[in-house]
């Protein structure tokens, strides 16, 4: 991937007002055509993922792929013009775009992009580094970042999508691991917890388990 060709990823959350459970099943059901309709036609790359029942702070997310920030704002534009805009609230919107990582040769650290396919599960979470990290020198970190990509060589199943937050967002990096199985992760992250890199962790929460749901069911599954 050259420094011209990058992507922008959005993760935006969202809550649904209790109020919207009280309108007609058909009503909602058109009002979900409306969504599905509104996505399909803005030309935008997205999936879709319930969190409810998971979370307090958000029931679905609406993960984007884009050549540029505008057109979040274009397709967050057409969604809120909806019926069913009105009776939703971002709850956490994230912003990162990829770049070529400086640890490894592989560029395939965003298996979404690579054309890999979507699997059951996405966890989703910020992640911020210590500045102590980034003032050693560069080939001590490539000795530990070369431990912590052996770890998640374990684990082939599970898909990591490494994205950069640096500068327009509030995090260094957002990570999006793909799983069919939750188990995989968690032994993944444990493992992870033991090598020398995570004792340069500042943040890696809120850590947001979100199952794969098209948006025609997961509209209808809000009540």
């Amino acid at each position: 991937m050259s420094e011209q060709e990058r992507t922008f990823f959005n993760f935006s959350f969202f809550k649904v007002d209790p109020k919207w459970r009280w309108m007609a099943d058909l009503a909602k059901e058109e009002s979900a055509k409306e969504v599905e309709n509104v996505l399909r036609n803005s030309q935008i790359r997205y999936r879709s993922y319930s969190t409810l029942g998971l979370r307090d702070d958000a029931e679905f997310l609406i993960w984007y792929a884009a050549e540029s920030v505008e057109r979040f704002q274009e397709v967050a534009a057409k969604l809120y013009a909806t019926v069913f805009g009105k009776y939703v609230m971002a709850t956490r919107v994230y912003l990162s775009s990829t770049r070529p990582s400086v640890y490894s040769k592989s560029q395939t650290t965003h298996g979404w992009l690579a054309g890999q396919e979507q699997k059951k599960y996405v966890v989703v979470y910020p992640f911020i580094k210590t500045r102590e990290w980034y003032l050693l020198p560069i080939e001590k970190r490539k000795e530990m970042m070369a431990e912590h990509i052996a770890v998640g060589q374990r684990y082939q199943d599970v898909y990591l999508n490494t994205t950069y937050s640096f500068g327009i967002h509030d995090e260094d990096f957002m990570l999006a691991f793909e799983t069919d199985t939750l188990e995989r992760f968690q032994d993944l992250i444990m493992d992870l917890r033991e090598t020398q890199v995570s004792r340069y962790v500042q943040v890696d929460t809120p850590m947001i388990v979100c199952v794969g749901k098209e948006i025609f069911p997961l509209i209808r599954s809000l009540g």
